[in-house]
């Protein structure tokens, strides 16, 4: 099985915190579109027999596409690819684009997952991160997609600066009133370049506190876990039979397509990522070049990003999968770097699989690193 993603590199407006590609700049949608239609034609053959089992719409903000776009872009990969007969298709979504009309629509479309930003149900958390909607229309457009979606998750943010843990915990009840089968949640990171840096270096904004980020993070845990939700990985809760398909199949280390400016692949042994940038990206495509970089990946690279991935979720490090796929060598390095943590009682290992411990799921990336091999 394997997936498609399709990056849409537009916004209404850029958002303080935000570092990924994305424009303002509209005038090139329809020359874009074009682009992406074409390039998911070029590209298959890449996944040979494989079946596409998700179409995942990321950006950017792909609900400002029309619905006739959307439906464009996952006829064209119908057209050129092996689909499973229900794929998983999921549209990243601001409230500010959820009309109820617009969901009526969505929901007669062949999207069957609304991946909704909404970041805080708090106007003052919005207005800091300079967020297009306010917290009346994130409470609306979920009230109205819960009446024609079963499968919605809504993204929250916790650590942003003024936010006390009382007005977490708020965030989290006023998610769990809706019944929302996925919350996928993250801590507030301040990126290069972003006008939330700017900001904070300029006194305008208050650092973030990453020992309040942890502590929010682990009531974020706790709360949805005692409500039924799986932290199936770090920054990712479901119910029973609502992990997303697209993002586990990531860290599984399934193949996957990425269309679009910036978009990154991978076939299991090489990665590659196309330019991030929306004019070199129309202009290659138009002239029937991929204008991509392609990196193969070592063994080492292989153990590595499996270590990375595996210790963000439930299903962890298999010891037997490092022995059987990377070598005897890489089982020993595990097991004497993993000491510390496991005594540390922040790792566990259960049926022969590492794992994090509640302790340790905060300090996830640190330790992955400090069990990696150097090249």
């Amino acid at each position: 099985m394997s997936g498609i993603y399709i990056h849409i590199p537009f916004c209404k407006q850029a958002c303080h915190y935000c570092d990924f590609h994305f424009s303002t700049q509209l005038g090139k949608k329809e020359l874009m579109l074009q682009a992406l239609c074409e390039e998911i034609r070029l590209r298959n053959d890449e996944l040979g027999d494989a079946e596409v089992e998700t179409i995942y719409f990321g950006g950017g903000t792909p609900s400002i596409l029309e619905n006739a776009e959307i439906e464009l872009l996952i006829d064209q990969v119908y057209k050129n690819f092996k689909v499973v007969p229900k794929p998983e298709i999921t549209l990243e979504a601001n409230p500010d684009d959820l009309s109820k009309n617009r969901i009526v629509q969505l929901s007669k479309s062949p999207v069957n997952r609304l991946s909704i930003g909404i970041q805080s149900f708090y106007d003052e958390d919005l207005e800091l991160m300079n967020r297009a909607h306010n917290a009346d229309e994130a409470a609306n457009c979920i009230s109205e997609a819960t009446k024609y979606f079963e499968d919605i998750s809504i993204d929250l943010i916790y650590g942003i600066p003024g936010m006390d843990h009382d007005r977490w915990k708020s965030n989290i009840d006023k998610a769990l009133a809706f019944g929302l089968p996925h919350i996928s949640s993250y801590a507030l990171t301040v990126e290069p370049r972003t006008a939330l840096k700017k900001f904070i270096e300029q006194g305008k904004v208050a650092e973030v506190d990453d020992a309040r980020a942890q502590e929010q993070f682990l009531l974020l845990v706790e709360i949805l876990e005692a409500n039924g939700f799986v932290n199936y990985e770090i920054s990712n809760f479901g119910k029973p039979g609502f992990f997303s398909k697209n993002n586990t199949s990531y860290w599984q280390g399934k193949k996957y397509i990425g269309i679009g400016p910036s978009a990154h692949s991978f076939d299991g042994i090489n990665r590659s990522w196309n330019v991030r940038n929306n004019n070199k990206y129309i202009k290659a495509i138009q002239a029937g070049e991929l204008p991509s970089e392609k990196e193969k990946l070592t063994l080492t690279d292989r153990y590595n990003e499996y270590v990375m991935t595996g210790l963000r979720t439930i299903w962890g490090v298999s010891l037997e999968k490092v022995e059987a796929e990377y070598g005897a060598d890489y089982l020993v390095h595990l097991n004497n770097h993993g000491k510390k943590f496991l005594d540390s009682g922040l790792l566990m290992l259960n049926d022969g699989k590492l794992t994090a411990t509640q302790k340790g799921k905060f300090l996830v990336d640190g330790m992955a690193s400090d069990l990696f091999i150097l090249n």
